[in-house]
């Protein structure tokens, strides 16, 4: 190999590890690692580019606007309505769940349909009395194993079908080409969701038991009204930075000034409602002009408009990952006030200001009515939920919308546009139509994504131009013997080991030039290698880090670690051995 072919291995090796291991973002990693290809000559300014020209990036983009549009219409709410309805049994519920949700994600990114499932899901299995736990874990598997089913269906089989495009036109596939074994996995991977989940599934308490009473975590005083403390500023008062003790709101005459800033001034009679360590309550005895609350009902518990009782999943680029919430200032950023972590499904007792936050973490928190819309498309949140709150309300444009989508499906499927221009001309009369506004259709593409993709293909084209691709395919040949069936098997295996250590569109783009050459080599058809990325980069059911949607439910599941590889070691190798039987069938070598 030469010099050039080395380097580009090595960047590759280094980033795996980065992405798996470090707090930077998949964007971040591999956009500086474009970067110094390029530097080092290993590929041109315009490879480095490329990525950004790609029909498949379009593609990803322009339906993430028409996905705005149903979400802000509200249209997978009405279907929410509809279908969840009351069954008579767990499997009954698993049933209505699961099956609109993997047709939904046929044709919807996979993020936003969870997004909108979850709150939906924790109230109706409240209702049903099941625990959270038996239904979320199945939501996203569910997401998954839909949007194997069309081209569609995941940002990767988008961005794998643009690279085979552009290498070879006449491969070009269609929309439903992948049903042929997208449905067959579809439908095993939910009946065994369905039949054999809830025998694997945990039954834990979870998140909804832990921030069921917010009396436990909360402590309450009241302003002496001929104390000292009358007509003091908070700061003045020394309430503002007690050691383990966060001032959270005031309850004064009937209302409520929620997330209170030093110079607000204090009242006779003013009900401070704290949060901290139950031991800390001693320090409130012993400040003059503070007295015990003398009304038994929990403030928390009564309903002011002007707060909002909210739960936010952390995301793993939240800022905050690794800080303790006192030093990370999280109240003057995002002016909310936090209640109560949980972690794992359990509670995180003692001093919240000094718990450090990680992925996944479920955040109760106090804040008021903006703070919902603000930051709803916050990339430091997985997801944001009024706490008991019903879903939102069904807009008189959803059915529009709907039609907008399924008529860009229809042009695409039938051949009429391509994929890109059926995506572009949706996204355009969903704005012209008022179903998205253009707020909305910025807030709703998701950056990140988009930048990982298009950093991949630099990536991609060094290990491509410099002759590792070759290289390592060369290898993978000598170590499957030259036998075709055996390197389709390596490259499932792969992938879909990659994918869930790192993201999965990178992951398919860096190995697509690796497979491609070997096919190449071996003299025979490269299809079903490129579709056996595509599969393997979806079925990512082992980790909470493998998928987005697995991460979202995560937190409010309360799930560990080992729930995912117990139930989705199972579908993992079921999904597999699926489509290693159906894709030669289908796509001879």
């Amino acid at each position: 190999m030469l010099l050039d072919a080395w380097i580009a291995v090595g960047v590759v090796l280094t980033i795996f590890p980065l992405m798996t291991l470090s707090r930077l973002g998949p964007d971040i990693i591999l956009l500086g690692a474009v970067v110094v290809l390029m530097t080092l000559g290993i590929i041109d300014p315009q490879q480095a580019l490329g990525g950004f020209s790609n029909s498949g990036l379009f593609t990803v983009a322009f339906m993430y606007v028409l996905v705005a549009s149903i979400r802000e219409t509200g249209g997978i709410d009405l279907i929410i309505r509809y279908v969840l309805g009351r069954p008579n049994s767990e499997r009954g519920a698993l049933v209505r769940l699961l099956l609109p949700v993997a047709s939904l994600s046929g044709f919807l990114n996979n993020t936003p349909v969870v997004a909108t499932y979850i709150p939906a899901v924790m109230s109706w299995s409240r209702r049903l009395r099941l625990s959270p736990q038996r239904l979320l874990m199945p939501l996203s598997f569910a997401s998954i194993l839909g949007g194997t089913i069309t081209l569609f269906g995941t940002s990767t089989n988008l961005v794998v079908h643009g690279l085979l495009v552009e290498r070879h036109p006449a491969l070009a596939m269609g929309l439903f080409d992948l049903a042929w074994v997208g449905i067959p996995v579809a439908l095993a991977g939910l009946a065994y969701l369905i039949f054999l989940g809830p025998r694997l599934l945990p039954s834990r308490e979870g998140m909804s038991k832990a921030f069921a009473n917010p009396r436990e975590f909360t402590i309450e005083m009241e302003v002496d009204p001929v104390g000292v403390l009358v007509d003091r500023t908070v700061e003045e008062a020394g309430l503002r930075h007690l050691q383990e003790l966060f001032l959270v709101e005031i309850e004064r005459a009937g209302n409520v000034v929620s997330v209170v800033g030093p110079g607000e001034q204090l009242k006779a009679g003013d009900r401070l409602v704290f949060v901290g360590t139950s031991d800390a309550a001693v320090e409130l005895q012993q400040i003059r002009g503070l007295i015990p609350s003398r009304d038994e009902a929990s403030s928390l518990e009564k309903e002011f408009k002007e707060r909002r009782l909210v739960e936010a999943v952390v995301s793993n680029q939240c800022q905050f990952i690794g800080q303790r919430i006192r030093d990370g200032r999280f109240r003057t950023l995002y002016g909310a006030v936090v209640l109560a972590i949980c972690r794992g499904g359990e509670r995180v007792t003692g001093n919240l200001g000094q718990v450090r936050l990680q992925p996944a973490d479920v955040l109760l928190l106090e804040a008021r009515p903006p703070f919902i819309e603000r930051h709803r498309q916050s990339k430091d949140f997985l997801l944001i939920s009024e706490l008991n709150g019903s879903a939102r309300p069904v807009h008189e444009k959803a059915p529009l919308a709907w039609a907008i989508l399924l008529g860009a499906v229809l042009l695409a499927a039938l051949g009429v546009l391509s994929m890109l221009n059926a995506a572009m001309l949706g996204a355009a009369l969903a704005l012209l139509s008022g179903c998205c506004s253009v707020g909305a259709a910025k807030r709703g593409l998701d950056t990140q994504v988009l930048l990982t993709i298009a950093a991949s293909f630099g990536v991609g084209a060094a290990l491509q131009t410099s002759g590792a691709a070759d290289f390592l395919a060369g290898s993978v040949l000598s170590l499957v013997a030259g036998n075709p069936m055996l390197l389709l098997i390596t490259t499932y295996c792969v992938v879909a080991m990659l994918t869930e250590l790192v993201t999965n569109n990178a992951a398919a783009v860096i190995i697509f030039p690796v497979v491609m050459a070997a096919a190449e080599s071996l003299g025979v058809n490269p299809m079903p290698y490129v579709v056996a990325v595509m599969f393997a980069a979806s079925a990512s059911f082992l980790t909470p880090i493998g998928y987005q949607t697995n991460l979202m439910v995560h937190g409010p599941g309360g799930y560990r670690v080992s729930d995912f590889l117990r139930v989705g070691g199972g579908l993992n190798l079921l999904t597999g051995a699926i489509a290693l039987t159906l894709i030669p069938l289908v796509w001879p070598f």
